[in-house]
């Protein structure tokens, strides 16, 4: 890939299934040539995104993954506890049944750095400020928890506080933010990759109750109820930057198998898939992408 040729990347949310499947993404885009100028993420997209632009290695991060422990980022209160928050302080002040300090330090040792301004990337993770009842775009600071504000669920996860303010889930604002990084960086072209489900109405309450886990699903439901502009249902869609730059935006939509709780069980197939898919169908594109990405809308602009 030209150096000259700018490729922004933006990770959509999506659960456990999104960790696995983003991390085969990038690793597509490495056997692909593609070299990443930005990165934004929200949720799943956050966690693979901050990793990856901190420098870790992928192949290790995708190792490490495969093999992740529920403990190492879940920590429920214990049933006792539980009943105790709701019999005794009748729910006041309990938001969450997980505390967050697990998962922050899960985040921060597979990080290769700290900061947001020492990563070897830039990179933009979106979260829900709920103190402000405001979109938060954080890009400096303290990685771990940032990146866990946006990965925060409501009601599995107590929010995350930083500098007194209260942050959760990116995917209750937006499942993927790409104006964050388009314009901010004048890029050539912009990636989407969106892991987030789909099932809606009828069928999705359904399919969820079937499921274990059935919270998570409901709360799947709610999270990911707002349809983003980019989407086609198509596996791979071609459209412009609407944020003013009229940047080519690559939206790649995988077939993905499904994963159980704890999120973790078949992750690997979902890795594997999502890497062939990204592979066999952004190939066609990558030399328009290394020459002239300016005409990437025009093959088949949506």
């Amino acid at each position: 890939m030209k150096k000259t040729t700018k490729v922004g990347v933006v990770l959509s949310s999506g659960g456990g299934r999104g960790v696995f499947a983003h991390t085969g993404f990038l690793l597509a885009l490495e056997q692909l040539g593609v070299e990443i100028g930005a990165i934004a993420g929200c949720s799943a997209g956050a966690l693979v995104g901050g990793v990856y632009a901190s420098g870790s290695d992928l192949q290790q991060w995708s190792e490490r993954i495969a093999k992740v422990k529920t403990s190492d980022y879940w920590t429920p209160d214990s049933w006792m506890r539980f009943i105790w928050q709701m019999a005794v302080h009748k729910g006041r002040g309990y938001t969450g049944l997980s505390e967050n300090k697990s998962a922050i330090d899960f985040i921060r040792h597979n990080l290769a750095t700290q900061t947001f301004e020492t990563c070897r990337i830039p990179f933009y993770s979106l979260a829900n400020n709920l103190t402000q009842g405001s979109k938060t775009l954080f890009a400096s600071g303290d990685l771990a928890p940032r990146i866990m504000a946006s990965a925060a669920m409501p009601l599995l996860y107590r929010p995350v506080e930083i500098d007194h303010e209260y942050y959760s889930d990116g995917a209750t604002i937006e499942l993927a933010s790409t104006e964050a990084i388009c314009c901010r960086h004048q890029l050539d072209a912009l990636i989407v990759h969106h892991t987030s489900t789909h099932r809606e109405g009828p069928e999705g309450l359904q399919y969820a109750l079937q499921q274990p886990g059935t919270m998570v699903g409901i709360l799947n439901l709610l999270l990911y109820r707002k349809r983003p502009w980019y989407l086609t249902d198509q596996a791979l869609a071609l459209h412009h930057c609407r944020c003013g730059c009229n940047a080519p935006v690559i939206v790649v939509e995988p077939d993905l198998p499904e994963i159980t709780w704890p999120l973790s069980k078949g992750g690997v197939a979902v890795q594997i898939s999502a890497q062939q898919q990204a592979e066999k169908l952004l190939q066609p594109y990558i030399e328009t992408l290394r020459t002239h990405p300016e005409t990437l809308g025009s093959l088949r602009d949506r």
